[in-house]
């Protein structure tokens, strides 16, 4: 399979995460989101919404949004509870991340990394937004190892890679000494460097 990504945003991440800890194969086609390169007609036949990441599998088929890639990927492995209601927590996790984590810590970040805007110039309310989104995590991660009980899921693949790097966009972890550890910890699960 080919993944179609920017090796910058946590949104592919994600994608490459799965597929090295779970061993598949694929090959990285790199994609400059900020040249334009999504919105080419090419592009655009594998994913009419002209956004990364998209796998394209041998058989023709595509697939877009990371989370509906990582848990098409993950099928079958034990990054989904076998647990029915565990792997729902797990979902509700995924759908939370989208729409309540990533639209103010992501967005952030992008602003100072890819149009170099300083923090000062952030949306104030989206800042707030975000660090209620950390005070959520935290709370969980206050009372569980991971984010659906005491082992890796999707749920911390998809939380972890904006989290991570939430720094780069002008959020402060230092209040938040159980989503710091579970970083450590789910860096490590995943094989990837600390980060800095």
């Amino acid at each position: 399979m080919k993944i179609y990504g920017d090796l910058n945003s946590g949104n592919c991440l994600k994608v490459k995460w799965v597929c090295d800890l779970l061993g598949l194969p694929y090959d990285w086609i790199a994609v400059d989101t900020m040249a334009g390169e999504t919105r080419t007609a090419a592009f655009l036949k594998l994913n009419g919404a002209g956004q990364v990441p998209v796998v394209a599998f041998d058989d023709g088929r595509s697939l877009a949004q990371s989370n509906a890639i990582i848990r098409y990927l993950a099928r079958g492995s034990d990054l989904i509870p076998a647990d029915a209601f565990d792997a729902a927590k797990m979902d509700e996790w995924l759908f939370w991340e989208q729409y309540s984590h990533e639209p103010y810590i992501a967005v952030c970040r992008f602003q100072m990394v890819y149009l170099g805007k300083p923090a000062s110039d952030l949306d104030p309310d989206r800042i707030k937004r975000g660090y209620v989104a950390l005070a959520r995590m935290e709370q969980q991660l206050a009372a569980t190892a991971f984010f659906v009980g005491d082992r890796l899921s999707l749920a911390d693949v998809a939380l972890l890679a904006y989290t991570r790097v939430a720094h780069q966009g002008g959020f402060h972890l230092d209040g938040y000494a159980a989503v710091r550890r579970w970083i450590a910890a789910a860096e490590h699960q995943l094989g990837l460097p600390a980060t800095n």
